[in-house]
């Protein structure tokens, strides 16, 4: 072989792996722009799904569940068993530090009403802690049918967790909205933007979890370890 065809090959050579280069970049920058739009639009979604979540108008079920993260919610859910959406409320998650008595002086309900209808559950440290909290509390009492109270952005994902702990059990939206982001420029405000793109994230990982059938923690403070 003379010097001059072998670097002929070598420059054939280094043209294909430069050629290859190019088109493994091109080809990941395609894929990274199509898993951008993707999210782009996945959030979108999950955006205006959750602003046009409402509460139904004459909610009832055998029992609610409210998830603990401001007591606007709990207050809600106060509320509804006051006027008999409910049998019975479990409040989930709250913090050891906080008392049945400061719940009740906080929502200005009577202690009659929390001693005979009112359940308070410690153990749950999350939304995963939630929906097994909150199944241990519906095969205690024999429950079929829930009304959840939790945010509006919440809502999504608190049903997810729900449904997959408590299979069979027909759970009820009941979001609180805290802010109106049909009629708000909420891209603009960044604590809210935060707040739900937070969330997409959290619900984007639940489902992507569920569809790989992976293993996840109890969320439970009781067998945190």
């Amino acid at each position: 072989m003379t010097e001059s065809s072998d670097m002929r090959q070598r420059g054939t050579r280094t043209r294909r792996h430069i050629s290859f280069r190019r088109r493994l970049v091109r080809l990941t920058f395609y894929v990274l722009l199509l898993v951008t739009g993707c999210a782009a639009a996945g959030f979108l979604y999950f955006a205006d799904t959750v602003a046009s979540l409402q509460p139904p108008a004459n909610p009832k079920a055998d029992a609610i569940v409210v998830l603990t993260g401001g007591f606007q919610r709990i207050d809600q859910a106060v509320d509804l068993l006051k006027t008999g959406a409910g049998k019975r409320l479990l409040i989930s998650g709250v913090h050891p530090s906080t008392t049945r008595g400061q719940i009740r002086r906080n929502t200005q309900s009577s202690a009659d009403l929390f001693k005979c209808c009112v359940d308070i559950g410690y153990d749950a440290i999350d939304t995963i802690g939630n929906a097994n909290e909150t199944a241990s509390w519906i095969r205690d009492n024999g429950y079929r049918s829930i009304l959840v109270v939790t945010n509006n952005y919440h809502m999504p994902r608190s049903l997810l967790e729900l449904r997959r702990a408590n299979q069979g059990i027909d759970f009820i939206a009941y979001p609180v909205v805290n802010s109106d982001l049909k009629s708000t420029n909420w891209l603009r405000n960044p604590m809210v933007l935060k707040t739900i793109l937070s969330e997409y994230l959290k619900l984007t990982i639940a489902t992507l979890r569920d569809a790989l059938g992976a293993h996840t923690a109890s969320g439970l403070r009781n067998e945190k370890n």
